[in-house]
């Protein structure tokens, strides 16, 4: 059985269970649009649309707060999910970052802790990615995932056209 949500430290992150009390910092990320500017739901940059996230988040077991270590700010989020045990795989995403943390090693620090912990347990992680979101494509290609297939796949009450990237053991 593998732990959802872990406590994990990297030399300037703190990956910790996501906490009801963490709405207002993460809602303070979220409301950039510019995050969602390649998301097939950029509602997530809306009180309403963010509200519906933050709530799935919660009730999903599986998601994680992502914290700086030095200032203790909040700057995104991560999730477990979709966790197999008869095929020893499991899916980390709805994944974002603040702006203030892309293209450095943030996305990389975060994935690795995740993937350390879940590789422990699984053969295989998954990470479902837009077909439209090229910034995150290249960033399953910076950490060494291997494009695997595509199709669609609900998301958010839509069927998106995704990309299948994984990691294995």
């Amino acid at each position: 059985m593998i732990d959802m949500q872990p406590r994990l430290e990297g030399p300037t992150l703190l990956l910790r269970p996501l906490q009801p009390a963490d709405r207002t910092a993460l809602w303070e990320v979220s409301r950039d649009p510019l995050i969602w500017a390649q998301h097939p739901n950029p509602e997530r940059a809306t009180p309403e649309g963010f509200a519906a996230f933050f709530d799935a988040a919660l009730d999903s077991g599986g998601a994680l707060a992502v914290v700086e270590r030095a200032s203790g700010r909040i700057i995104g989020t991560s999730r477990y999910y979709d966790w197999d045990p008869e095929e020893s795989g499991i899916a980390i995403g709805y994944t974002f970052l603040a702006r203030d943390h892309w293209g450095g090693a943030a996305n990389g620090e975060m994935k690795r802790l995740m993937l350390d912990h879940a590789l422990q347990v699984v053969r295989t992680v998954w990470f479902h990615v837009a077909t439209t979101n090229l910034r995150s494509r290249r960033a399953m290609e910076k950490i060494g995932a291997r494009l695997s297939h595509q199709g669609p796949r609900p998301a958010g009450g839509i069927i998106v056209d995704f990309c299948y990237y994984r990691i294995d053991r």
